[in-house]
C-alpha cells in the first residue's frame, strides 16, 4: 500500500511538474507581440483594387499596431514559394490579447460580414516574436 501511494504521490509530482513549462511558454506568449498574416484566394471577377481598399480598412481597428497589405512579389519561381493567393495582409499587435480583441471589433467583423463572398479561400498564419 505504502508502494502504491508513493507512486502516486511520484506521479502526481511528475505530471504537474511536466505542464511547468508548457504554462510559462503560455504566460510568456501573452507578453509577446503578435503577427497575424492572412492570405486571400479571391473568386474570379473579383477586382484586387477594390478588396485591398476594402481589406485595408482592417488597418483602422483599434488593437492593430501596424498594418501592411499587397500582392505576390513576382520573385523567382521556386518550390517552397507559394504566390497563388491574390492578396495578403501583415497585422501586427502588442499581444495576444489585442489580436484576440481584434477578432471580435466591430471593423474586423463588418469586413468579413461584407467581403467573406469575394474569396474562395483564406490561410491565416500567426505568430509571437
Amino acid at each position: 500500500m505504502k508502494s502504491r501511494r508513493k507512486f502516486l504521490q511520484t506521479l502526481t509530482v511528475a505530471g504537474a511538474a511536466a505542464s511547468l513549462p508548457i504554462e510559462l511558454m503560455a504566460e510568456q506568449a501573452k507578453k509577446q507581440k503578435m503577427i497575424h498574416q492572412v492570405f486571400f484566394w479571391l473568386n474570379d471577377g473579383v477586382d484586387v483594387k477594390d478588396f485591398i481598399k476594402e481589406a485595408s480598412q482592417l488597418g483602422k481597428c483599434k488593437t492593430v499596431d501596424k498594418f501592411y497589405i499587397g500582392t505576390p512579389a513576382p520573385t523567382e519561381a521556386r518550390d517552397v514559394v507559394d504566390n497563388s493567393y491574390q492578396v495578403a495582409c501583415t497585422l501586427f499587435f502588442d499581444s495576444i490579447e489585442d489580436q484576440n480583441a481584434y477578432q471580435v471589433d466591430p471593423l474586423h467583423l463588418k469586413f468579413i460580414e461584407k467581403n467573406s463572398n469575394k474569396w474562395s479561400a483564406v490561410k491565416v498564419y500567426d505568430f509571437v516574436i
